[in-house]
């Protein structure tokens, strides 16, 4: 299977990583100190027991030396799904295919335009990997992946042959019929994780920690759950709070995608999740003061008009008073 992976961050290392030994594999992004570290000296894969391995991997920015791909694997920001979108759509085989494993809402619909006539598939994954620096890629954990089907028919290769392969190469695989809980489920867990640890500067397990934290992470984590069940969506666990405590837990030491971000100066995905909920919340007249904030004090924080010092108390009270506002705000109308 000839597989282009559009992304070269920390996800589109790690998969790349486990898929090179089982298929011809290729990845292609624009960041110049990865393309230079990859190219001299392949990936270093510290896994999270603290094994660690070098992988060669071909790595380039040149569209013409991928195609044509018969699998093209976007794990890139969601504010940059459009343009991953128009480089598979040059790079396929005319019976290609192109997953998505990102995080957030609306991938899967603004690849399916861009690409048309190529097959798009929505996958979720919990697998999780973050940088330590061009070529070095450290593992949190495999996690677990789920492909569904993909929006028409046409590829070459199924959804079956693309499970098993991840499952070879140690990502346990299943196939689901039913994308949307497993997308909010995950979307759910990354509004309480995500944009807290980000704001904070901390690890994930903090937020399993710290009473005040938890509460807001908690919080977050419900009132997604609360915009899913508007719709008419289950989610795949019982209870939003208790499965963001778990996983905040589980992943304790690691680093979310988003305070990654913060940390190295660039974009958030804090639209695709904490502004999914606050837009569907509107929608469908559920309040979201939580996702408000977090979604309004990422955004300042971005263009650098947030203007708090890393005081995690003092972060942590201007949240609650914030929430608190907004929610007697909401209350009135």
């Amino acid at each position: 299977m000839k597989i282009a992976i559009i992304g070269i961050g920390a996800m589109g290392s790690l998969f790349g990583a486990h898929l090179h030994p089982l298929a011809d594999v290729t990845l292609l992004g624009e960041w110049p100190e990865q393309l230079a570290a990859l190219r001299e000296n392949g990936l270093l894969v510290e896994m999270a027991d603290g094994r660690s391995r070098r992988t060669p991997l071909r790595a380039t920015n040149i569209i013409a030396e991928v195609a044509p791909a018969d699998l093209a694997l976007i794990l890139v920001k969601s504010h940059k799904t459009a343009a991953a979108a128009n480089v598979a759509r040059q790079l396929l085989a005319d019976d290609g295919l192109t997953l998505t494993l990102q995080n957030g809402l609306g991938n899967l619909e603004t690849l399916a335009e861009e690409i048309t006539p190529h097959p798009a598939a929505l996958g979720v994954t919990s697998a999780g990997a973050a940088m330590a620096g061009p070529g070095h890629v450290r593992v949190a954990g495999m996690g677990h992946t789920y492909l569904a089907p993909p929006t028409g028919p046409g590829a070459r290769i199924t959804l079956a042959e693309v499970a098993a392969l991840f499952q070879q190469a140690g990502f346990p695989t299943d196939l689901t019929d039913n994308p949307i809980s497993l997308v909010w489920g995950k979307l759910a867990i990354n509004a309480g994780i995500n944009p807290l640890t980000a704001l904070l500067r901390v690890p994930n397990g903090f937020l399993a920690e710290d009473p005040a934290a938890r509460a807001i992470m908690a919080q977050a984590a419900n009132e997604a759950a609360a915009v899913a069940q508007a719709q008419g969506i289950t989610l795949p666990y019982p209870d939003a709070a208790q499965r963001a405590l778990e996983v905040a837990q589980g992943t304790a030491t690691n680093q979310s995608s988003m305070l990654q971000d913060v940390l190295r100066g660039a974009r958030t995905e804090i639209e695709a999740i904490c502004g999914a909920v606050v837009g569907y919340g509107r929608a469908y007249h559920v309040p979201t003061p939580a996702n408000d904030v977090l979604l309004r004090e990422i955004k300042r924080l971005e263009i650098g008009d947030w203007g708090l010092e890393i005081d995690v108390p003092a972060i942590i009270s201007h949240l609650q008073s914030q929430i608190a506002n907004l929610s007697n705000q909401e209350g009135r109308l």
